[in-house]
């Protein structure tokens, strides 16, 4: 049991890279598909979010919703917020609904959406 407790606290911590590193692991080595929408790069931990909901939002989950026209910019501006490599920024663009960066503070998450938007993409901040 609490082999499974440390090998979730792994998973919870891994970055957006290296959840989209296991993706891919999972899906060429085993044949496994994450569900849709990301659910392992989205989780967080569990700490009784209930009477945090009355206090003002400090972390934000800045999620592309569509790439919009110009995929080819958007996958760039991807690319230069994440790090990510051309195809692993090119499957999170084309997949929709993902997370671009998670835990970033207003200010932050502004810019990148900003940015995101220039290059034509629809955004949301959770």
């Amino acid at each position: 049991m609490a082999d499974l407790k440390a090998l979730a606290e792994q998973i919870v911590g891994l970055t957006l890279l290296e959840a989209q590193e296991l993706k891919t692991i999972l899906k060429d080595e085993y044949g496994i598909e994450p569900a849709a929408g990301g659910a392992v790069m989205m989780a967080g931990p569990a700490d009784g979010a209930g009477g945090a909901a009355a206090e003002e939002q400090t972390e934000f989950d800045v999620i592309l919703k569509a790439a919009g026209p110009n995929k080819i910019n958007v996958i760039k501006e991807v690319r230069a917020i994440t790090g990510l490599g051309l195809k692993e920024a090119k499957d999170l663009v084309e997949a929709g609904g993902k997370a671009v960066k998670e835990g970033a503070d207003k200010a932050e998450a502004e810019e990148i959406k900003g940015k995101l938007e220039a290059a034509g993409a629809e955004v949301e901040l959770k």
